[in-house]
């Protein structure tokens, strides 16, 4: 097939560099521009970004000349990996010619914006019809959750469905990345454990995206699911890779093993199967105790799976387990191209 055209906006940041890394090579979407702040318009990509991951950028893509972010180019896809408060004034007009898919926290609980992990909830997306009715928009804007979120709700799909989740108490180790770069300081971090990122915002994201993750398709919206999130967030001097401890309450309490099972057996519906980033295994689940880890297991299907392991009874409520995510490619630039190749195998983009 020929190659779908698709910007980055925010191409500078570590977000961006990621998605840059991630789609070289891409068989169905070929970048063909870059956006970035005023400081970086008119500049080759390759002479002005402080590159932050392993290798460099691709040649091809270091030649590019950054662009203005608040100006929608002739594209078919964006990938966004704008700053929050960006996006928030950014994305609806690339959205209102162009199908846009976001990492930014801004738009995730418009009662019309699909916030989409595909093997949880790909049916979501039908909810973009109802979108461009009311905005007016030939484009559309959808967005992947919390970098937390996103291991979360995949360890939550199958379970919730075989056994009704009422209750969650989940408390997470979040690593480095997810605070940008530079990031923490090293001297707040080294021999650290800070609680309490984003002063409550963090928690209320995990707390409410799960929610509607899970939730019930409507004509014009969704009804969040009925359970209940209690959480709190830490930061943890790992480089990558976001842990969840879990307890939960069922409807149906589960046997461990049955759990297991049904974790195990879990597969991403059939129109995300056979998608470009689409890990073949969703859920790996680890059997011995002390797994999954970060530094092992965040890599598990080019880290887009999500690793779960201590699947075990709870004293205090049902079932309680650890759940491992890879939060800078599953949790924001590899979720957010995931996004863009269901849009395709969809139709919402042809």
């Amino acid at each position: 097939m020929k190659k779908i055209p698709i910007a980055i906006l925010g191409a500078t940041g570590a977000v961006g560099q990621r998605m840059v890394q991630l789609l070289a090579g891409h068989p169905w979407f070929e970048i063909v521009a870059l956006t970035g702040s005023e400081r970086t318009i008119g500049r080759p990509y390759g002479e002005l970004v402080r590159w932050v991951l392993d290798g460099t950028p691709p040649a091809d893509i270091a030649r590019m000349v950054v662009q203005p972010s608040d100006t929608p180019l002739d594209v078919a896809l964006a990938l966004s990996a704008l700053p929050t408060e960006i996006a928030t004034e950014v994305e609806p007009r690339w959205a209102a010619q162009v199908a846009v898919c976001s990492n930014a926290s801004s738009y995730r609980m418009a009662s019309d914006v699909p916030l989409i992990v595909p093997e949880v909830n790909p049916d979501h997306v039908a909810l973009i019809e109802a979108q461009r009715t009311r905005r007016g928009w030939r484009g559309c804007l959808v967005t992947n959750p919390n970098c937390s979120a996103i291991g979360i709700a995949m360890a939550l799909r199958p379970l919730h469905d075989a056994f009704g989740l009422q209750k969650a108490q989940i408390a997470t180790l979040q690593a480095l990345s997810g605070a940008g770069y530079p990031g923490v300081s090293s001297l707040d971090i080294i021999d650290n454990i800070i609680p309490n990122i984003a002063n409550g915002g963090e928690e209320a994201k995990i707390e409410a995206e799960p929610r509607k993750l899970l939730g019930t398709l409507l004509p014009e919206t969704i009804a969040d699911a009925d359970f209940a999130i209690s959480a709190q967030v830490t930061r943890v001097p790992v480089v990558d890779g976001h842990t969840a401890l879990m307890s939960l309450g069922f409807k149906r309490r589960p046997a461990p093993e049955e759990a297991i099972g049904v974790l195990e057996a879990f597969r991403a519906p059939e129109v995300v199967r056979n998608l470009p980033s689409a890990p073949a295994q969703p859920l790996v689940v680890h059997t011995a105790a002390d797994r999954p880890q970060p530094r092992r297991d965040r890599d598990a299907g080019n880290g887009m799976s999500t690793s779960i392991g201590r699947v075990r009874s709870c004293p205090l409520l049902d079932l309680r387990l650890v759940v491992l995510s890879h939060n800078t490619i599953r949790g924001a630039a590899g979720g957010a191209i995931l996004n863009a190749e269901l849009l395709i195998a969809a139709g919402v983009v042809s």
